[in-house]
């Protein structure tokens, strides 16, 4: 929609941060001015409101007796859909679902396509509701690696984890999570000194030790312990690559017959280079 100013859009982020609320007109004129309005504020905004009801049609900007607000249907925000499929994602987690899991919170980082409020993250009424979203995605984030974790993931998650801790340091559950994807994808030592970085940066930074949580990770690598393994059976986790890759589990118990052929081919193929090399 053509929205035109900054502050115009800043109005309509004003309203969509306060969804279905009467705000003031006294209130609209601080946010939008920060403290210091123009002498023609009161007119500019009446001009602002004009254009907005215009653009976005009928019935959604509406003159209630304490002042405007924006009506809007259940989950016709991303954020509110993304807010829902987080916690059903995260329940089906806690439940012993990972795929549910990990489709769910899929579906609500594919709702993210870019930082939140990013034309406003100077602007004071911005700042809360910018930190809120940021954390709401992280948690989404976190919560579909430990999906993908439990579903034997663990190698492709190694790249996207260590940027991840990059990009949030301190943030000990991403820590744990690359520690855990290291030590399945056999780097042991690796995992290890991702423990000794983030005890170093925790004690420079805030003088604080890791978590009992991390503690307890390290020690767990260090004896090899069992609980670290994977939780989805391993036949599970092939029949889901498989179906994604689009095609048939068909598992090769019983079919000796089938595997004796394909290994007599391969050795036949691999004695025809040998001659013609």
């Amino acid at each position: 929609m053509p929205l035109g100013s900054r502050k115009q859009r800043a109005l309509l982020a004003l309203f969509l941060l306060h969804a279905d609320e009467a705000l003031p007109r006294d209130r609209l004129i601080e946010e939008l001015w920060q403290g210091s309005p123009p002498p023609a504020a009161d007119a500019t905004l009446r001009s602002y409101l004009s254009r907005l009801r215009s653009t976005l049609g009928a019935g959604r900007l509406q003159t209630r007796t304490t002042g405007y607000a924006l009506a809007l249907r259940s989950e016709e925000l991303d954020v509110a859909r993304c807010a829902r499929l987080v916690a059903e994602g995260r329940g089906a987690l806690e439940t012993g679902l990972p795929e549910e899991a990990a489709e769910k919170l899929r579906e609500a980082l594919r709702l993210w396509r870019g930082p939140p409020l990013a034309d406003f993250s100077y602007e004071s009424f911005a700042q809360g509701e910018i930190a809120r979203l940021d954390e709401l995605r992280l948690v989404a984030l976190e919560a579909r690696v430990d999906a993908e974790l439990a579903l034997g993931l663990h190698t492709s998650l190694v790249g996207e984890l260590e940027q991840l801790v990059a990009d949030h340091p301190l943030r000990e559950h991403l820590r744990g999570q690359l520690m855990l994807a290291l030590y399945r994808s056999g780097r042991q030592a690796d995992a290890l000194e991702r423990y000794q970085e983030a005890r170093r940066l925790l004690t420079e930074e805030l003088g604080l030790d890791p978590s009992e949580a991390l503690k307890d990770l390290q020690r767990a690598i260090l004896a090899h312990d069992s609980s670290l393994e994977r939780t989805v059976p391993l036949e599970h986790h092939a029949n889901a690559t498989t179906e994604a890759l689009g095609g048939s589990p068909g598992p090769f118990v019983g079919r000796a017959a089938e595997l004796r052929d394909l290994l007599q081919g391969l050795d036949e193929a691999l004695a025809g280079e040998g001659s013609s090399t």
